[in-house]
């Protein structure tokens, strides 16, 4: 029996409802709107607010803080291709175990070399661990945690600065490892929540009884499992790319989860989870404004079902994503703040007037929602950068 062909127009169904950004799906709260999507993107700390409020009716930021700092049922953590990313709680072992060791790994062989390389300790491995001693001690006496500038002051071993052409050795690297490793996590707030100056903790601190990590196989096929009822269908180079992880690893995942082979329209093998191989429903027709690397637009590598032929102009070249705007099911053009914080929706194409109606709606919302305050970026996309005036198509204000 051949594999079930998805065309695309249920591709693009699928990750209206299951994303949460289709408003007859929205998610109930913060940590449903992150499962929608597996993970929230937390490079910049605006992004996981938005996204947020893409997905949940009537959120507040109050809200979305007492997720992450107070329920801590959202947490920070360095994982798949070394990002940051916000975590539901319950998803870290798998995380520890499987993308956030990988990462680790090469983070601590990197700190390793550089240490020689800068002269800054002969045995690295084991300044590496009096290090680390010396910061977890200094973080069990602060039970509020102690941010960057603290705890350089208070462990002045890490306070070590080297400029090593392709890379810099500086006090934030040996909290990174640490963090991916699980040794300390992100804390609380210490800024404005566009701005995130955390304090950081020891893992026990913060979460209370540390579950143990999951195996490395066990841990991959968790992650792809909730990746599959998410993104599903997805490829073996999709996978692959999210998770950062080797082709052995996606397909023993793949194995362990019994996932089966599907064709997209354009005649690639995908995969999705042996319980959701029927089709689904089509969708009404909706709009949604989406934050800069927003996890929907990230989520696959090979993108052209939802981006068409915009990549270049929504995408920095080092493929972070701009902000996007969407009408059913397809990424039509990016969003921006006008002087006045006015979100303005630029199109990279034609859209009906149904469409430019319900962005405008959509624009309106997100509008109220900052209340005058701007967001900023450093990956701004092309088309979030070009002027308006160069556009073919007019700019819809809210």
């Amino acid at each position: 029996m051949s594999a079930r062909t998805v065309p695309d127009d249920e591709r693009r169904a699928r990750l209206a409802a299951r994303h949460a950004i289709h408003p007859a799906h929205r998610a109930a709260d913060p940590v449903e709107a992150a499962r929608s999507v597996v993970v929230l993107h937390s490079t910049e700390p605006a992004t996981v607010h938005l996204s947020v409020h893409a997905r949940v009716d009537g959120v507040t930021r109050e809200q979305v803080v007492a997720a992450l700092e107070t329920e801590r049922s959202l947490v920070k953590q360095l994982a798949m291709r070394r990002t940051l990313f916000v975590f539901p709680r319950d998803l870290l072992p798998a995380a520890w175990g499987s993308a956030s060791a990988r990462t680790a790994g090469s983070e601590r062989a990197r700190l390793r070399k550089d240490l020689l390389a800068a002269g800054v300790a002969t045995d690295p491995e084991e300044w590496l661990l009096a290090a680390e001693a010396e910061v977890l001690d200094a973080l069990a006496a602060a039970p509020e945690g102690l941010t960057m500038t603290e705890l350089r002051a208070a462990v002045p071993t890490i306070d070590v600065r080297a400029d090593l052409g392709p890379s810099q050795l500086n006090p934030g690297r040996f909290l990174t490892e640490l963090g991916a490793r699980a040794r300390v996590v992100r804390g609380a707030n210490t800024s404005h929540w566009r701005v995130f100056r955390p304090r950081w903790r020891t893992t026990s601190s913060w979460l209370g009884e540390v579950p143990a990590p999951l195996s490395s196989a066990q841990g991959y096929a968790e992650l792809v499992r909730r990746w599959l009822a998410r993104f599903g269908p997805g490829t073996e180079t999709d996978l692959v790319w999210w998770l950062g992880a080797t082709k052995g690893a996606v397909r023993a995942a793949l194995a362990e989860v019994g996932a089966v082979e599907v064709s997209l329209e354009s005649g690639a093998p995908a995969y999705l989870l042996p319980d959701d191989v029927e089709p689904v429903d089509p969708v009404e027709p909706w709009a949604a404004l989406l934050p800069v690397l927003d996890p929907t637009v990230m989520g696959w590598k090979e993108r052209a079902f939802h981006l068409g032929e915009h990549g270049p102009a929504l995408f920095d070249r080092n493929g972070n994503a701009g902000t996007t705007a969407w009408w059913d099911g397809r990424v039509v053009g990016c969003w921006v703040q006008d002087d006045d914080a006015t979100v303005a929706v630029r199109l990279l194409e034609d859209v009906p007037a149904a469409g430019r109606e319900a962005l405008r709606r959509e624009a309106a919302r997100l509008t109220a929602w900052l209340a005058g305050e701007r967001v900023g970026t450093v990956y701004p996309s092309p088309a979030m950068r070009c002027d308006p005036g160069d556009l073919t198509y007019p700019v819809l204000r809210a």
